[in-house]
């Protein structure tokens, strides 16, 4: 077993433990889960399009992101 890898997930975010997330540009391309939260609870990771509307809601958790503006 890699123990780094293990105690990097162990340090991330749960994966959709909110319902609404606020996203810069600078973590576009947007996915849920974000590459900050863990995956092994979690569903399989979905590109979001945010860009046009400024918001995108997660087909598999229901998740809401809002793009502020810089």
């Amino acid at each position: 077993m890699n123990t780094s890898s293990a105690s990097s997930s162990a340090d991330r975010r749960p994966a959709n433990t909110e319902r609404q997330y606020r996203v810069q540009r600078s973590d576009l391309p947007l996915s849920c889960p974000t590459p900050e939260m863990a995956l092994w609870n979690s569903h399989p990771r979905v590109y979001l399009p945010i860009e046009k509307t400024g918001r995108a809601r997660c087909p598999y958790c229901g998740a809401e992101f809002i793009l502020e503006q810089d």
